[in-house]
């Protein structure tokens, strides 16, 4: 089974791409806050972290298309003459894995920019079945409008590997993922295998990204949920980034920093988000603390997850109720205003930089302040009290 949900509303997609050589990317198989089995991925896409990166559902279809090297180079490509003001995030000769990318709205994409705009360089896992599709729309220029970095050049991204990172290894493996036309064509694709390539390739990683999640059964409340679509979404959501990080510890180098996505449906009561995904978004925050104290003591790894609000993604979509979610968050947020990717991308950016350097252990909310909110503000009950508007 694959991994998929990313976290719009936080379900992250989980599955890195294709790897080729060095600096270019051969297609082979063929997408946020997701990665389901064949007919899951266009339900929970990446959004509801749905937040992270990958649709509940797949949208994507395994397609062999065949294509050409196809090379990116990867930084910011930002002025080397310019002279920095104030305290700049500066992540130049910083090395970037960023797990769960497989489109160009979620936020692991938006965190890939943020990142390559402070001049880190660029590695991504994507999903394998949504490898084909991700890298054809690369190659053919379908995001080169949202590449656009702020000093106006375009993220690149140096290498793409392929990911699945419900399976630790190629012995966990079942038959019938092995025999799968969507997996055909691809390989070393299991965590420990995209960890060694991308040891091989470039030694090193200074910075770990987990963007992905899934939950099969995240459309059902939790008391129908089944026991093998609970532990699904526990195993995608959560220990998946256990063993991200068990694997590439090795070649994190000292005082690197890791990340991933969350969604307040861990400590509050979501109605929708089901399937055993707020289970899943607790463990992940609770392994955060843990991660945080092992990592830190054995490398002086930073470990931090980002609580992201809801993102009106391709995954958030696949889910039904995200534009009830962001409209909700608009009129009981503090701060009433759409989140942007952008903004969660900004502040993973910010937790890798050195201006982060005593921050570890800690999940970041990055919604507009909708988890401090103990009330829904827009409820007939307080129509009568003087709640200050926003004035746009």
């Amino acid at each position: 089974m694959a991994t998929t949900a990313a976290s719009s509303l936080q379900m992250a997609t989980a599955r890195p791409c294709m790897s080729s050589s060095r600096r270019a990317f051969v297609s082979s198989a063929a997408m946020l806050n997701g990665n389901f089995k064949l007919a899951s991925w266009t339900k929970l896409s990446s959004a509801c972290h749905i937040a992270s990166t990958q649709p509940f559902h797949r949208s994507f279809t395994s397609s062999s298309l065949k294509m050409d090297k196809f090379v990116t180079k990867a930084m910011a490509g930002a002025s080397e003459n310019k002279p920095a003001s104030g305290l700049p995030i500066d992540l130049k000769g910083k090395r970037a894995f960023i797990a769960g990318v497989a489109d160009d709205n979620g936020y692991g994409w938006a965190i890939a920019k943020s990142l390559a705009a402070a001049g880190a360089e660029i590695l991504v896992g994507t999903w394998v079945p949504a490898l084909n599709i991700f890298e054809s729309s690369l190659r053919r220029g379908k995001f080169d409008e949202s590449r656009v970095l702020p000093d106006g050049s375009l993220m690149e991204i140096t290498k793409i590997y392929p990911l699945d990172a419900v399976f630790d290894n190629p012995e966990d493996v079942p038959e019938d993922i092995k025999t799968n036309k969507r997996y055909a064509g691809s390989s070393k694709w299991t965590v420990q295998e995209a960890a060694e390539s991308v040891k091989s390739d470039f030694g090193s990683v200074d910075i770990l990204v987990h963007s992905l999640a899934n939950g099969p059964e995240v459309v059902k409340p939790l008391l129908e949920t089944s026991r093998k679509g609970y532990l699904a979404a526990l195993s995608a959501s959560s220990y998946s980034y256990v063993s991200l990080l068990k694997h590439f510890l090795p070649i994190i180098n000292p005082g690197g920093s890791s990340i991933s996505l969350t969604y307040i449906a861990s400590e509050r009561i979501i109605p929708g988000y089901g399937g055993g995904m707020s289970s899943a978004k607790a463990a992940l925050e609770s392994d955060t603390r843990v991660l945080a104290f092992e990592a830190g003591r054995r490398k002086g790894i930073r470990v931090n997850a980002i609580s992201a609000g809801p993102l009106r993604s391709r995954a958030a979509k696949a889910i039904g109720f995200i534009d009830m979610m962001i409209d909700y968050s608009s009129a009981n947020a503090p701060l009433q205003k759409e989140l942007s990717a952008e903004e969660v991308g900004n502040t993973a950016a910010f937790l890798a930089s050195p201006l982060a350097s005593a921050i570890t252990g800690g999940v970041i909310y990055v919604d507009n302040g909708l988890n401090a909110m103990g009330v829904g503000v827009d409820s007939p009950i307080f129509e009568k009290l003087d709640i200050p508007k926003a004035q746009h």
